[in-house]
């Protein structure tokens, strides 16, 4: 019998590196919360635990979404893009998404010639990450 998972990751254009772009939205607002990568491994356990895993090229391992700040990310839907090379996760936030403690990693608009901020901090970054310098998280 063919295991759906193993299906599923077959179907997957991951570039020449390995990985995928994965775009995280929140389920049932549209929110667009964070971009990061994915390999066949956290695609892998993402659906196996329902729950956001990923690659984090910073740090060259697998990171399970909250393992350090408790911001986990259910995995509600993976979709899969028409060319097969990036994945769209609907997700159910616990939680913010963004180490620098905001709800959404794209807090920031280009206006009138410069990058202006529009969503304040939900959460101080220190509470996420004790004991790192300010602003340092799982960014992969």
């Amino acid at each position: 019998m063919c295991d759906p998972i193993e299906s599923a990751l077959e179907t997957i254009s991951f570039g020449p590196d390995g990985l995928v772009p994965a775009i995280a939205q929140q389920h049932d607002t549209g929110e667009v919360l964070m971009l990061a990568y994915m390999n066949r491994e956290a695609v892998r356990i993402s659906l196996a635990e329902r729950r956001a895993c990923y690659w984090s090229r910073s740090r060259g391992r697998l990171w399970r979404k909250g393992e350090t700040s408790g911001q986990v990310q259910i995995l509600r839907e993976m979709r899969l893009d028409c060319d097969g090379d990036a994945l769209l996760l609907l997700v159910d936030q616990k939680g913010v998404a963004c180490h620098t403690g905001r709800k959404s990693c794209f807090f920031r608009a280009f206006k009138e010639g410069g990058w202006a901020i529009f969503a304040a901090p939900e959460v101080c970054p220190e509470i996420l990450y004790p004991g790192g310098p300010c602003g340092e998280g799982p960014a992969g």
